[in-house]
């Protein structure tokens, strides 16, 4: 199973401004720190301010804070909300399943389980949990001395996002 980008750049925004808390943090800032595309922050701020995750402000004396405490916000809270689906086979989908045992497979039910239980363990975890360490967090996204991304990085950030609906 592999999270979609849009996911992983939520939870690094997420990671971020709760390293930063209580601080404004810029879209500029954010696609320095952690080399993404300013348009794929765009996307991302917005969605995670529509659903709650974030406070976003335009404008001059704008930019984004967390909207909730960071203990608040769980880890599997935000897989949920920023996953489109979570189809790990053919068969979760009945609109395209074509799978013919289908109907007397078992492996379905398995994994739903492991599905299941990687959403549970996310839960366990809250963004205060993935910040305990700020210093060290925020020490490794300065902006002094970066490089450019690697050629296969700078590809991927610029193919389209999927924005969760």
């Amino acid at each position: 199973m592999e999270l979609s980008r849009f996911s992983d750049y939520s939870l690094r925004v997420l990671i971020y401004a709760a390293a930063r808390e209580n601080q404004k943090v810029t879209l500029s800032e954010l696609a320095q720190a952690y080399r993404i595309s300013h348009h794929h922050l765009v996307k991302i701020v917005h969605y995670l301010g529509k659903v709650g995750f974030l406070s976003n402000r335009r404008g001059r004396s704008g930019g984004i804070q967390l909207g909730k405490k960071p203990g608040d916000i769980r880890v599997g809270d935000v897989i949920r909300q920023t996953e489109t689906h979570f189809n790990l086979a053919e068969c979760f989908n009945p609109a395209t399943d074509m799978c013919r045992i289908s109907p007397t497979c078992r492996l379905k039910g398995v994994f739903h389980e492991a599905r299941d239980a990687f959403l549970d363990v996310l839960d366990h975890y809250t963004l205060e949990d993935l910040v305990q360490n700020r210093g060290p967090i925020l020490r490794l996204l300065t902006l002094n001395g970066t490089t450019p991304p690697p050629p296969a990085a700078a590809a991927a950030m610029a193919a389209p996002l999927e924005v969760p609906r």
